[in-house]
């Protein structure tokens, strides 16, 4: 598609900004709906961003008035695991009540297709490795959960409605704009990499390392970084899939490589040159040994295939970023 119009909500996120950049450079018109409870707007690169709660029916009635889309992509969800153990019922209005009133607005509107973005956390306890679209989905905590009845619904729309999607499960999203434009910043954060770069810099504490007796080759969890660039190729591939005519589907997102902790931390100070500080601890709750995509379906359906699954480029993307927001 060329000139197209596209909303992105949750576009002022990590992964969500790097879409709207990459749409932006394929020359669409990007309209982004971010509260910025959590997104940036600084990492908007482009386009138009409106700050408003995405759940707002009469916003969503208005915006639908007003503008055409091709498309529209959903990102902005609440994200933290630990979180969602402790406030539930945050995690299922902001996730799942919240999408339902998108869901309705876009059905009463006839606006569409929706590339959604899901997460890995849906399967639970992994069963095997690598794990395929076929793997069953028994999420353990109410952020999987919240997002396992978002595809659940969106399922439901197409049945009776012929609401088309394609919903996207991530694995481990990592790495920044090649340029250093944007990147990580999560507050809370969360994720391996940036906290390993954040230990160099000294922003945080020594890195806590949870887990040294895994059945893995070196003891540590092994986990599938996705660069957050091959993430938004995905996403541009599956929404030009579903508006050619495309069947609507759940498709995984991940290199098909893992990597330990312990390789991490060893890849971060070789490209810093730097030790990363770091305490030992038990394991974590919940932990699983092993999380690798099978991301095949995805390659074979819509055509993707990640540029960037270089462990050491994913890091040297994130160091860049790291010191260029300081």
């Amino acid at each position: 598609m060329k000139n197209a119009t596209f909303l992105v909500i949750g576009g002022a996120g990590y992964i969500g900004s790097h879409l709207v950049k990459a749409l932006i450079e394929q020359h669409h018109r990007v309209i982004i709906v971010d509260n910025l409870s959590a997104g940036k707007a600084t990492a908007v690169l482009g386009g138009e961003l409106i700050v408003h709660d995405f759940e707002d029916r009469a916003f969503l009635d208005q915006l639908f008035q007003q503008h055409q889309f091709s498309g529209v992509f959903h990102f902005a969800s609440q994200i933290v695991v630990s979180e969602s153990v402790k406030d539930p019922g945050k995690y299922y209005r902001a996730n799942t009540a919240a999408t339902l009133t998108l869901l309705e607005a876009l059905r009463d509107h006839q606006v569409g297709p929706l590339v959604f973005s899901s997460t890995a956390a849906v399967y639970g306890e992994p069963l095997y490795t690598p794990i395929n679209e076929q793997h069953p989905t028994n999420a353990v905590n109410p952020y999987g959960r919240s997002k396992l009845m978002v595809e659940q619904m969106l399922a439901d729309f197409a049945s009776a409605h012929q609401q088309k999607y394609i919903a996207l499960r991530y694995f481990n999203a990592a790495g920044a704009d090649p340029q250093a434009r944007i990147g990580e910043q999560h507050d809370p954060e969360t994720h391996l990499i940036p906290l390993v770069l954040q230990a160099i810099t000294g922003k945080r504490p020594p890195l806590q390392l949870f887990g040294q007796d895994y059945d893995t080759p070196d003891g540590t969890c092994i986990r599938d970084y996705i660069h957050v660039e091959d993430l938004a190729s995905a996403h541009i591939l599956a929404m030009n899939y579903l508006n050619n005519g495309g069947e609507s589907g759940v498709f995984n997102l991940g290199n098909g490589l893992g990597y330990s902790v312990n390789e991490v931390v060893q890849t971060a100070s070789k490209v810093t040159g730097e030790e990363v500080p770091r305490t030992y601890a038990p394991r974590r709750a919940g932990d699983p040994a092993r999380l690798v995509a099978d991301a095949t379906l995805a390659k074979n359906t819509f055509g993707w295939q990640p540029q960037y699954s270089d462990l050491a480029e994913i890091i040297q993307h994130a160091w860049a970023w790291e010191l260029a927001k300081n």
